[in-house]
């Protein structure tokens, strides 16, 4: 696996940071030993996405940025390596999977709105059906999601997290109401004293 900048950071964008005073922090850090794939941390992080966007190119260089979403775990890590999720039915517009038949290189970035992090990840993508490999998209399917169609395979090239400034923190219905049960339970409790209190005066 490569540094994200060895991929990310060509002459033109090492021109760019020289000129305005960052190539020597971005120097450094690529210096250090890339990772070997990920690690505890990447693995939990990619395991709890309910979403995540990725980019493919055209085969007339226009770049295409595709929302996916699902359940928690439906984008999975099968190696320190390989990302693989299944794909449904949906729009039928298939531009992500004709762009892959041309350019295997896409770009994910998953987001954790709530923590205010964000992982970026550099990779080479294959699409295959899923009738041609029955045991992968059985691995692959979400319970619950419809008949899997295509298996996608991300070969991750490199990784990096990004600081958390300017990243707004948004809630999902269920994160929202996981941290509203206490003080609903505290309304709750509010509410049962007030009316024993009222009970008692209005004897």
């Amino acid at each position: 696996m490569k540094h994200f900048g060895d991929i990310a950071f060509t002459d033109h964008v090492k021109d760019e940071q020289t000129a305005r005073g960052s190539r020597d922090m971005y120097a450094g850090m690529t210096a250090r030993p890339a990772p070997d794939g990920f690690g505890e941390r990447e693995a939990a992080f990619i395991s709890m996405r309910d979403s995540f966007y990725m980019a493919t190119v055209s085969e007339e260089g226009w770049p295409y940025i595709q929302h996916r979403g699902g359940p928690r775990g439906f984008l999975k890590v099968l190696s320190e390596t390989q990302l693989g999720f299944a794909d449904y039915r949906g729009n039928r517009q298939y531009v992500s999977v004709g762009n892959l038949q041309t350019e295997k290189r896409v770009s994910l970035f998953l987001m954790d709105y709530p923590n205010r992090a964000r992982l970026k990840l550099l990779g080479r993508a294959s699409v295959q059906e899923a009738e041609d490999n029955p045991e992968l998209a059985e691995q692959l399917a979400i319970e619950g999601q419809g008949k899997v169609e295509r298996l996608f395979m991300i070969e991750v090239e490199a990784f990096d997290w990004n600081c958390p400034q300017f990243i707004t923190p948004r809630f999902t219905e269920a994160e929202l109401s996981a941290s509203l049960i206490p003080m609903v339970e505290e309304l709750q409790a509010l509410r049962q004293e007030n009316a024993f209190l009222k009970q008692e005066l209005g004897r």
